[in-house]
């Protein structure tokens, strides 16, 4: 079978996808490893399918910000590497990457997933700086829900390094036991819509063939911390709700999977 946009399309109106899968169903294996950087606080590799996206955690002393001089900072970054995708280019961030970085980091901070304010060490000062990196090692579509997965289980997994106390410098080379001050789990959740019907976790093929997307992020109580919107199609009132509780009951599913493979 010649796979284009017309097959796929049509495969849609009738509840059907190349691969067998129903529409709300993800690919497997779902695969989630943690410690895959020694030289990282937190580190994750997530695989979807053949899709596959690593990503780390850094912890930083710096002046808080002067809006905020009681909490620490977060900064996410993307790299949509060469290697993963053919269309991908080296250089500056492209749009896709800026998007995804954004997702992600909008879903974390707009949760309130972490307290800011034990990440202070002296008022106006010091405070700790979290720095997420998102990297893609296999893009087979939907790098939205595992760049998400794969930054959360990171932070899940992240210990604060040993910071010497007479000189205030910090050990890299050693970590202490404490994890960071997670208090919330937001993971985004992407569902397209193809020819009416609404879908997750797609493929390439698939990805070119929406006409558009909405990344919904929820954290464990199901609260909406952020969403995104995608596609020169609209979405109807009545579309964006059954969107919202099929990307929340998804999350859910991950953050099941997620935990398990944390045990």
């Amino acid at each position: 079978m010649i796979v284009n946009k017309e097959t796929i399309v049509q495969l849609a109106s009738v509840q059907k996808r190349l691969d067998n899968r129903t529409l709300t169903e993800y690919r497997t294996p779902i695969v989630i490893e943690t410690g895959i950087s020694w030289t990282a606080e937190g580190s994750a590799r997530v695989r979807i399918g053949d899709n596959i996206v690593i990503a780390g955690v850094k912890l930083s002393i710096e002046k808080p910000y002067n809006d905020t001089p009681d909490e620490g900072g977060i900064m996410v970054n993307a790299e949509l590497l060469p290697l993963s995708n053919p269309e991908f280019e080296t250089g500056p961030p492209g749009i896709k990457a800026v998007e995804l970085a954004r997702v992600v980091d909008r879903g974390i901070r707009e949760a309130k997933a972490i307290d800011m304010k034990k990440l202070c060490i002296i008022p106006g000062e010091k405070a700790w700086f979290i720095s997420i990196d998102i990297m893609t090692i296999n893009d087979a579509g939907n790098l939205f829900d595992t760049a998400g997965l794969a930054a959360l289980t990171a932070l899940k997994s992240a210990h604060f390094p040993v910071v010497d106390e007479s000189t205030g410098a910090i050990d890299y080379h050693q970590k202490t036991k404490v994890s960071l001050p997670l208090v919330k789990e937001p993971l985004p959740v992407t569902v397209y819509k193809i020819n009416g019907s609404l879908l997750v976790d797609p493929t390439l093929e698939e990805e070119r063939a929406y006409d558009a997307r909405l990344t919904v992020t929820t954290d464990d109580s199901k609260t909406v911390s952020a969403l995104q919107k995608g596609g020169t199609a609209p979405l109807t009132i009545d579309e964006v709700g059954r969107i919202v509780d099929l990307a929340s009951e998804k999350a859910k599913f991950l953050r099941e999977v997620l935990n398990k493979a944390l045990r």
